[in-house]
């Protein structure tokens, strides 16, 4: 077996996929999820990206459901997260609006970041180094501290946090460790991008976030693609099984073995 058969195998993701039949899926596993642990809902942050827009619309399906067959209250909490200004704010606002999400809340994450920022560099001069954290670290220290408020917010209100993450970001690893990729669940992980914009595509997810360019937005100007030095094309390509450029399938293939330790359990001894 080909390594890209065995990441295929891995992430679990199709050639092709049938949209309406995938949101059936994941919106039941969702609602089954959310019943067998007893929460009472789940909560979502919204970025103003494609990912957490697909997630927050299947989240608000099956907490609508969930609701309608039990006679409970089941929530979908939203959750803006912008650091200081956010310039596409705007677009976290829309997919709320899009889903007729009736809760959300704002946690603004800059001044606590900053404040850590500030005490790790105060705490690197006890042993003679004196730097600013650097612009990825700090990015990282960002989508930790997400996570932080998200999780205080759903321990308080018996929430499961919802994670973004696909099978084309497993691959890569392109997503902080204990971060963006620590969650409850993940309704998307067998997909790829572009399988992700098609079940978008077939909730109603608005065409600007469905045609904006990925970005974690760890800093002003980042970018997915820029960042990996490879499409989410060729990507998306290599997930469905087809043959590409042997350029992109070694930067692949080398971005998933060097990105291994991102999905592997703790390990221990």
């Amino acid at each position: 077996m080909s390594l890209q058969q065995e990441i295929i195998e891995r992430f679990g993701v199709k050639p092709s996929i049938n949209p309406e039949e995938e949101v059936r899926k994941r919106v039941d596993f969702l609602k089954s999820y959310v019943r067998q642990s007893g929460t009472t809902g789940l909560l979502i942050a919204i970025s103003g990206g494609l990912d957490s827009a697909v997630a927050a619309g299947l989240c608000k399906m099956a907490t609508d459901e969930l609701s309608a067959e039990t006679g409970q209250d089941y929530m979908t909490l939203g959750v803006y997260q912008p650091y200081g200004e956010q310039s596409d704010i705007a677009d976290s606002y829309s997919v709320a609006e899009a889903f007729q999400l009736k809760r959300c809340i704002e946690t603004n994450i800059q001044e606590a970041v900053d404040e850590l920022a500030l005490e790790v560099e105060h705490s690197l001069k006890a042993i003679g180094i004196s730097r600013h954290l650097s612009r990825g670290s700090k990015g990282n220290v960002k989508a930790r501290t997400r996570m932080v408020a998200q999780y205080a917010v759903a321990f308080d209100l018996n929430l499961l946090v919802v994670g973004t993450d696909h099978a084309s970001e497993a691959l890569t690893g392109f997503y902080t460790k204990w971060g963006d990729g620590a969650v409850d669940v993940e309704p998307l992980s067998s997909l790829n991008k572009r399988q992700v914009y098609q079940v978008g595509a077939q909730i109603g997810v608005p065409q600007a976030i469905l045609d904006k360019a990925p970005t974690a937005g760890l800093w002003e100007g980042q970018t997915d693609e820029n960042e990996l030095g490879i499409k989410y094309s060729e990507i998306n390509d290599y997930l469905e099984g087809k043959s590409i450029d042997e350029e992109a399938r070694a930067k692949i293939e080398k971005q998933y073995k060097k990105t291994e330790h991102k999905r592997s359990p703790i390990p221990g001894i």
